[in-house]
């Protein structure tokens, strides 16, 4: 009887605690944005916040969504790129947490290596202005093409002043490209699109960003919310070093922690 009491008072004090639980619903993508907060979903349910993930397939939604409060915050994206959306949409969504970095790379299922590259070679890049600024300066960087300013991180296919091999630049959605491997030479790919096509970073990228980019991924909430008890528990938690020996062992350096 005693037994069954003891029972009856944790069950009562776990539906307690599930009854006090705050509520977070974060937009992400899937690879590796939502796998990381499903590895800190358990930690985040001791401290009093149970974590929703909703995945998302492209870059604009998990935006659109927090500013009309559909989500409490988003997991997906870069400064740069968050800057832009910002500055084009009017909104005032804010970075939290620097989380990690996915190196960004150049892909190709008909040349071995940049040298093979013929001219007039088809490249594709992400149609958006941080990801295409991005996928330039990482061919400039490599001697492929020369840019007007190599530090503008908002360069465009009208900012490249060298081509010898007279590329052609086909801007695309940044989630169809893994998709188009087969019809161009080369293609331009962000690491989680990267990731969830089955290619290896490490191993298949021609051309990769190293550990100095300046593109991590962070944590974006409203103003409004920044500061909330439950976003400022998710930012610790991504940023521990849990977190940190999480990504190191699951993406064997495809995906760097960035803090």
């Amino acid at each position: 009887m005693q037994r069954f009491k003891s029972l009856l008072i944790a069950a009562a004090g776990f539906a307690a605690l599930a009854a006090q639980a705050e509520k977070l619903t974060v937009a992400a993508t899937a690879v590796p944005h939502a796998e990381i907060l499903a590895f800190v979903k358990p930690t985040l349910a001791k401290q009093g916040v149970e974590l929703d993930v909703k995945v998302f397939t492209d870059y604009i939604q998990p935006n659109m969504q927090l500013v009309e409060k559909r989500v409490d915050a988003n997991f997906f994206q870069t400064k740069p790129y968050l800057v832009e959306f910002n500055k084009n949409r009017g909104t005032n969504l804010v970075p939290s947490q620097a989380v990690h970095l996915e190196p960004f790379g150049a892909y190709s299922k008909k040349v071995k290596s940049i040298a093979e590259l013929k001219e007039g070679a088809v490249v594709a890049i992400p149609n958006e202005a941080s990801n295409a600024g991005r996928s330039l300066i990482l061919l400039a960087k490599h001697k492929v093409i020369t840019l007007k300013d190599p530090s503008n991180i908002m360069s465009t296919v009208k900012d490249v002043v060298g081509n010898p091999k007279k590329l052609k630049f086909k801007e695309l959605e940044a989630a169809t490209l893994p998709r188009v491997l087969d019809q161009v030479d080369l293609a331009m790919i962000n690491t989680n699109y990267a990731l969830e096509a089955k290619l290896v970073p490490t191993k298949d990228a021609l051309l990769i960003e190293d550990a100095n980019s300046p593109y991590a991924n962070y944590v974006v909430t409203r103003a409004d919310n920044a500061n909330t008890p439950a976003i400022k528990k998710l930012a610790a938690t991504l940023s521990s070093p849990e977190v940190k020996k999480f990504i190191s062992e699951k993406y064997k350096g495809a995906v760097v922690a960035a803090f």
